[in-house]
């Protein structure tokens, strides 16, 4: 079956095959990579019925695509794309979603934070009537700073949702391919699957799921990616950032007009006024720092206005295995 293009629309009547597809963004994991598959394994076999693993390099900068291909070449169940260059992880889990052709899809790490030996207990749940079920760590395994980064992301990820659920997501998840029908057609370089998932359905649980220490290499999402991320999201997914700019705004009109009544009053009541270079210049500095906020809330939109017009694309897929 070849990979839908990424304008090609999945049609509501299409009929997905029953079974499992298993999402991974591969980045520099060449050698952990080995090791995923033979845990997965076992488990999918168990699960039994059919499935397929789809591992999308995402501009891996060492022997990760050799280690695909040798995946591939050993499994029948494993298919590689290869992304041109590194897009993120999201981005990339966008391509293999777009690739998948069961039923059920489940996107995971490749750094095996998240055991494949938990998948199981995240298709049960989603067969209760869910049509997505997130796996929530029941311990972080990340430093602090680290940690803190991912409560202030899943905050903002509750504004773009909408949904109550969305503190508790995570990477690892499962949910019905057929709820991709309702972003066939997003075609922007900021992408966030979750809010996507959003878009066709509401019906979302989560449950407490191990979450293993990284084993061999260092993590990939650092702090920084982390606060860009989160940046990203808010801004390309909801209007929380300027409707913020427009309480700050009235805020900040609303001090100005006290203090310019504070200031006729004195002068009325006392016949002097508020001396000083001081006071004015810190009354100015406020004044200045809303509207520059304001207006960097409003230049990150219309950098994204920029990119969308520019059409640049969400990813573009070099190789296919």
């Amino acid at each position: 079956m070849s990979i839908p293009a990424m304008n090609e629309f999945v049609a509501p009547e299409a009929k997905l095959a029953p079974g499992l597809s298993i999402v991974i963004p591969v980045y520099n994991s060449a050698e952990i990579l080995p090791t995923l598959v033979k845990r997965l394994a076992p488990v999918l076999a168990k699960l039994g019925g059919a499935y397929e693993l789809i591992l999308v390099n995402d501009g891996s900068r060492d022997q990760s695509w050799e280690m695909v291909g040798r995946a591939a070449s050993d499994h029948s169940w494993i298919r590689g794309i290869r992304m041109m260059r590194n897009y993120g992880q999201h981005n990339a889990l966008l391509a293999g979603i777009r690739a998948a052709r069961f039923e059920w899809t489940i996107t995971m790490d490749d750094d095996l934070q998240h055991p494949p030996e938990e998948i199981p207990l995240l298709f049960a749940k989603a067969q209760e009537g869910f049509d997505a079920v997130y796996g929530t760590p029941a311990k972080e395994r990340h430093g602090f700073l680290r940690n803190m980064m991912s409560v202030v992301t899943k905050l903002s990820l509750q504004s773009a949702m909408g949904a109550e659920v969305a503190r508790m997501v995570s990477a690892f998840r499962i949910f019905r391919t057929r709820l991709r029908e309702a972003f066939a057609a997003y075609h922007s370089p900021f992408v966030n699957i979750d809010v996507l998932l959003t878009w066709s359905s509401t019906r979302f649980a989560a449950i407490s799921v191990r979450h293993d220490a990284r084993t061999l290499g260092k993590s990939n999402y650092t702090f920084t990616k982390l606060a860009r991320h989160a940046l990203n999201m808010v801004t390309g997914f909801s209007v929380v950032p300027l409707q913020l700019g427009s309480i700050v705004g009235f805020g900040f009109t609303l001090f100005g007009m006290l203090v310019l009544a504070y200031v006729l009053g004195r002068y009325f009541i006392t016949g002097s006024s508020i001396a000083g270079f001081p006071f004015l210049a810190s009354i100015i500095a406020i004044f200045s720092g809303a509207q520059l906020f304001a207006l960097g809330i409003m230049g990150e939109y219309l950098a994204r206005i920029h990119f969308r017009t520019m059409e640049k694309p969400t990813y573009a897929i070099l190789d296919v295995i």
